[in-house]
């Protein structure tokens, strides 16, 4: 049936008999349908789309910020609208999975962070030269006169030979490293994956790392073109409540302070210790490099926090297959955002249009069309809206290690997140293009859009390793991330990069990150209709898609299977 004529078919059914089983009455059912001021329709629609994005993004829901009112109104809003669509609680009888968290917010004001160095003291003006923050829960952290060592890339990869920290004692030490891996500021493609980030370029990793080793403190000197990002972005990150998972849930080790140095800051660091900072960023890149002590240097923090034990909530929807319940495919995003910042003057709310108000208006759309699919999708479809995403990647974290549908019998996790507003497009990106079988299912379907899948423009930003759907391939389930695409199909390829360009340097993490009701939702529509269309193929087969040979986590696929088969 020509696609015109099933959604014609199916906005006539829809009249009579849909979404009954969750709505008590007809007025409750109109009510929640209409509560953005907008009256839904089952398929994937631009008017649609913008009025769940218009509502997520509104200055009411405030920035989204976990464990604020915002929170509430997120979480509400889409209850309701997988009530409205008759979808089926995700986690047991419930909508929400409660997600344990720790908010630490550090007291700027009354903080202090400083360097000593031949017998003078400097300190470093926070948010500005530095940031820090800690992770063990605890309201007062002081560390006093700690020797710093700079350890390159501060990467520990028994596999590619290669550790920073060999012949090192760190503990009392703070130990001082570079963003992203060994290869890249180099551009050698023989270490690691050269200009492409590895989980090992994470800051995530690196901290982690530091902690392993028994660091004091651990600081990444930023650079704009190996994080990818500007500074602003760590001031605006790290700035305010921070969040963490509980020790019960999270049982790595953490470390006491850990934080970051502006580029500024790490160079004069460097220099008044007789040292050259692109000097030992070449020695870094290469095999053998050693860890070398900063001079004299000292580092001297203290910092006074707010803590407490609180909660946020993932979100969490499931429309049940037909013949094989207990198989799923998801669909996720993160609703969270950075929230308000009250200190702040002028706009201080950071509303999130993009990152990630798209991925989760998005999710609402493919829903909603999943719902009146026929025949009836064979394999459940879980729709997951987490959580935390922003304080790194907790949400779908707790989600993986308390699914309520075995990982080992996820079929494949289908993420989007902030899906950029550039019309429509000859190409889709997938972020880590090559890494799953996933990229087979997508490849015709794009095909028959008129579309070729092409990898991420930058991959050194290590986008693959910072989103949700990480959590669940860490885990072995196949991820597929797309990103939309570039080559506007009137415009060319130069002016969807410039469009990407211009968020990234005024929105990104900023607030400025608003709907615009003049946006061209037309590709963004593409986007959702190919990942539907990947959905629906997975959904109502006996595939199971793998990673490619040589990837990480295809023996942790084929082990969790053979569990499953068991």
């Amino acid at each position: 049936m020509p696609r015109s004529l099933f959604w014609l078919a199916a906005a006539l059914a829809l009249t009579a008999c849909r979404h009954t089983p969750i709505m008590d009455t007809e007025t409750s059912m109109v009510s929640v349908n209409n509560q953005a001021g907008h009256a839904f329709g089952p398929e994937i629609s631009a008017e649609d789309f913008a009025m769940h994005l218009k509502v997520l993004a509104s200055d009411e829901f405030g920035g989204r910020g976990p464990g604020t009112e915002g929170e509430e109104k997120t979480v509400q809003y889409l209850r309701e609208q997988f009530q409205r669509l008759g979808l089926q609680p995700g986690n047991g009888d419930g909508y929400f999975q409660t997600v344990p968290m720790v908010e630490t917010t550090v007291d700027q004001n009354a903080s202090k962070l400083a360097l000593t160095q031949g017998g003078t003291r400097r300190e470093l003006a926070f948010g500005t030269e530095a940031v820090a923050v800690t992770r063990q829960a605890k309201a007062d952290m002081a560390l006093a006169d700690s020797p710093l060592v700079f350890v390159g890339y501060g990467v520990n990869a028994p596999e590619a030979g290669w550790n920073d920290y060999a012949g090192l004692d760190v503990r009392g030490k703070t130990v001082v490293m570079l963003i992203n891996d060994p290869g890249f500021h180099a551009n050698d493609a023989s270490l690691f994956e050269g200009r492409r980030m590895t989980y090992y370029g994470r800051w995530t990793y690196k901290f982690e790392e530091a902690a392993r080793q028994g660091a004091a403190a651990a600081l990444i000197i930023h650079d704009t073109a190996g994080a990818g990002y500007g500074w602003d972005v760590v001031k605006n990150s790290w700035s305010g409540t921070q969040h963490d998972l509980s020790a019960s849930d999270d049982p790595a080790p953490r470390l006491p302070m850990q934080g970051w140095l502006s580029a500024e800051a790490a160079t004069q660091l460097f220099v008044k210790a007789g040292l050259n900072l692109d000097t030992l960023r070449a020695a870094a890149g290469r095999r053998g490099f050693k860890p070398v002590p900063i001079g004299d240097a000292r580092f001297d923090a203290t910092l006074h926090s707010t803590v407490k034990q609180s909660q946020s909530r993932n979100v969490i929807a499931k429309l049940s297959g037909s013949k094989y319940p207990d198989e799923a495919i998801v669909y996720m995003a993160h609703w969270d955002h950075l929230g308000t910042h009250p200190e702040e003057a002028g706009d201080n709310i950071y509303n999130g249009a993009i990152d990630n108000g798209t991925g989760v208006a998005g999710v609402l759309e493919i829903a909603e069309e999943f719902t009146v699919v026929k025949p009836k999708p064979e394999r459940s479809i879980v729709f997951l809206l987490v959580t935390l995403e922003e304080s790194g990647l907790l949400g779908s974290a707790y989600y993986a290690a308390h699914p309520p549908i075995p990982l080992a019998n996820t079929v494949a996790a289908i993420n989007l997140d902030a899906m950029p507003v550039v019309g429509r497009t000859k190409d889709l990106i997938v972020i880590g293009l090559g890494n799953s079988e996933m990229d087979d299912i997508l490849r015709p379907i794009a095909a028959k859009q008129d579309r070729v899948l092409v990898e991420e423009s930058a991959p050194e930003k290590g986008l693959f390793f910072r989103s949700d759907h990480f959590s669940f391939a860490k885990a072995g389930v196949p991820a597929l991330y797309i990103k939309g695409g570039v080559d506007h199909r009137e415009k060319g390829r130069d002016y969807g990069l410039s469009v990407i360009d211009d968020y990234t340097a005024k929105r990104y993490h900023k607030a400025g990150d608003q709907f615009d009701a003049s946006w061209d939702l037309r590709g963004i529509v593409d986007d959702l209709d190919a990942v539907f269309d990947v959905g629906r193929k997975l959904a109502s087969s006996r595939q199971w898609p793998n990673y490619r040979e040589g990837n990480a986590f295809r023996a942790v696929r084929e082990k969790s299977r053979e569990g499953a088969k068991e």
